[in-house]
């Protein structure tokens, strides 16, 4: 039998979604889904670069989520809550997943992005149990929005 979230699970899953709510955080969600169309990590120097509006952006975006997945990862936040309620770390890690091993390279750190990656792949095997082909098509719909044809209309 699956276990019930804890009242204390409850109130930092809230905390983690009120942080998302911020201006400059919000700002930089909607930044990062428009614009970090990225196939490597050149890709990545070249749209996000370190001091600039768009690194600072990127950088906002992947290190909420890593942290958010950190709490989830040391169980911290209840999986099947998270997992519920709150996909968009999904998109975020299958958007940057492309650049992360040339960035771990580079940066010397095999961590980066560590706990975003395993929450993404627990996630993936848990939505599967629950609903057969939706990452397949969560997929297919992020390919089709962030085409070069989506984005010229």
């Amino acid at each position: 039998m699956e276990t019930k979230p804890t009242h204390e699970q409850a109130q930092l899953q809230l905390q983690v979604y009120e942080q998302r709510r911020e201006a400059r955080l919000r700002q930089a969600r909607d930044w990062f889904f428009k614009n970090y169309l990225v196939e490597n990590f050149d890709d990545a120097m070249r749209i996000a670069a370190p001091g600039t509006e768009g690194g600072a952006f990127a950088m906002m975006v992947l290190g909420y989520w890593d942290q958010a997945c950190a709490l989830l990862n040391y169980g911290l936040l209840h999986e099947d809550l998270f997992f519920e309620t709150t996909g968009e770390f999904f998109g975020v890690w299958e958007i940057a997943k492309a650049m992360v091993p040339q960035a771990r390279e580079r940066y010397q750190n095999r961590q980066f992005l560590g706990h975003l990656e395993k929450a993404a792949q627990r996630y993936e095997a848990w939505i599967e149990k629950r609903s057969p082909g939706h990452v397949a098509a969560m997929r297919g719909f992020m390919k089709q929005m962030r085409s070069p044809a989506t984005k010229a209309a």
